[in-house]
């Protein structure tokens, strides 16, 4: 099987990576867009793009006919669906498969079975994988649920088998108020996944997320490319990813790849997958317990790219042609450290906000170790639409301390003016004494969020002498260099613009 010509079905940064790989590849590729998207980066960035829609993502970037024509349209042999929107949905892989396109991912029926949490779950136990303790109620009723979580003893989490991204998931510390957090866990669930079935583990506090890249082949070969730390999240959303781990020693690494080599092989898993664990402890005595599997490339494989040396999305190619992996795991090996930072058009002292309005200026910054994976550019619009993730940031060093020098410096020389980004709040995280001791769990950022946020909002005049010091070609950011003009941007270090 030989592959031509791929349609990406996604947008912003994760496409133009996509696009980019095509190229090296020798492939030609093939954007789609909605109306909202008519003018973005992507859509340039392409051999070709074709409009799949409206705005609204149900009726283009989630619409399964729109795409399969668009795809048809173009004479594409294969789509590759990025992550998000239709990169986990089976219905789409088997819509590929019907229209005679090769889908650059996992075949339906394994998508199908990891994405359901429960039989995740039992794939694991079936392959040895440690699993935290909990129950599938057979009673799937409000009242069964809680007589679950009481047979586990509090406190629990109730979850959803087809959830993700926190959503159709509660805590319950006690039986008095279960009922009603089992009944909103239910509501959110069935309205995010049309499904309403829960489960109930035992929960882990203030657990390590630490997830393990799996690559698998047609003919049955699985390796592992080692393991990522995405602890730092706020309300189950990754902010910053890195790898290696400071809590993973050498043999809890060999512990947890084999076991997500297991749970892969287990699966029947082909391409790119990622299974994620929850840690606790650090070091060889820490013990490991499956969370999930990802049946997709991850926002946060460019981590494992950077310390590895290989490319996951050319790799996924080859893979879904028929080719083999096209790696020994006794040639694979992490070198130095690399941390990646998400970029978000949000205002965190607001609660995260999102943004929308015009990036009036916005400067990637470079150097050394530095890759920016991007989906915008100066002058467009961003929108409420979508996602409000702009670019990553992925900084690279020969130690954990070099990567992080490397991505503070880059994120101060990260000018974006017209709407507000979390970048002041990504260098104090970064800067923060917790961070640098490696001391993460899944609730660090809820612990110091008051420190974290704490951001005066720039006067009137210092927003203008930085448009105007733009306008000039002054620099903006400090630390940048020589100057000839008062740099507003002194003034404003920290300011969450």
């Amino acid at each position: 099987m030989r592959i031509k010509r791929v349609l990406i079905a996604n947008r912003g940064e994760i496409a133009i990576r996509i696009v980019r790989a095509c190229r090296e590849a020798g492939l030609e590729s093939v954007a789609v867009f909605s109306d909202a998207d008519a003018g973005a980066p992507h859509v340039h960035a392409a051999d070709t793009a074709l409009r799949v829609g409206p705005a609204p993502a149900s009726d283009s970037y989630l619409s399964i006919p729109n795409l399969i024509g668009a795809a048809q349209a173009a004479g594409a042999d294969a789509i590759h669906p990025g992550y998000g929107f239709l990169s986990e949905r089976p219905a789409f892989a088997r819509a590929c498969e019907a229209a005679g396109i090769t889908f650059i991912g996992p075949p339906a029926d394994v998508i199908e079975r990891m994405g359901s949490k429960i039989e995740a779950r039992a794939v694991a136990e079936a392959a040895g994988v440690p699993v935290v303790p909990g129950q599938i109620p057979a009673d799937q009723s409000d009242a069964g649920v809680v007589t679950a979580a009481g047979a586990i003893g509090y406190p629990v989490l109730v979850k959803a088998s087809a959830g993700g991204g926190g959503k159709g998931m509660r805590i319950l510390r006690a039986k008095t108020g279960a009922t009603d957090l089992v009944a909103s866990a239910r509501r959110e669930a069935i309205a995010a996944f049309g499904d309403g079935t829960l489960y109930v583990e035992r929960l882990i506090e203030r657990p390590r997320h630490i997830e393990i890249q799996i690559f698998g082949d047609a003919d049955g070969q699985i390796v592992h490319l080692f393991e990522r730390e995405c602890s730092v999240q706020r309300r189950h959303q990754k902010i910053v990813e890195e790898s290696p781990s400071t809590a993973v020693s050498e043999k809890l690494r060999a512990r947890m790849c084999a076991a997500a080599v297991a749970a892969g092989r287990a699966a029947g898993y082909r391409n790119a997958g990622t299974v994620e664990f929850l840690v606790e402890g650090a070091g060889d005595s820490a013990r490991f317990y499956f969370l999930e599997m990802n049946t997709r490339l991850q926002v946060e494989h460019t981590v494992t790219e950077a310390v590895t040396g290989v490319d996951l999305v050319r790799a996924q190619f080859a893979v879904a042609a028929g080719g083999r992996v096209p790696w020994r795991q006794d040639s694979l090996a992490q070198r130095g450290h690399a941390i990646e930072c998400r970029i978000y058009a949000e205002d965190p002292a607001h609660d995260f906000l999102p943004q929308a309005g015009a990036l009036a200026v916005y400067r990637e910054p470079s150097g050394p170790g530095i890759r920016i994976d991007s989906g915008v550019a100066e002058g467009i619009e961003i929108g409420v639409h979508y996602d409000p993730l702009l670019a990553k940031l992925i900084a690279y060093g020969e130690s954990r301390e070099a990567a992080t020098a490397r991505a503070i410096a880059a994120l101060r020389d990260y000018p974006v003016l017209g709407i507000r980004t979390n970048i002041p709040f990504l260098l104090r995280l970064l800067a923060h004494p917790g961070f640098g001791d490696g001391r993460l769990h899944t609730g660090f950022l809820e612990d110091h969020m008051e420190s974290l946020i704490a951001s005066p909002a720039p006067p009137p005049e210092a927003l203008a002498a930085a448009a105007a010091a733009s306008r000039q070609g002054g620099n903006l950011m400090p630390g940048t260099g020589p100057v000839s003009t008062p740099d507003p941007w002194v003034s404003l270090t920290g300011w969450g613009r």
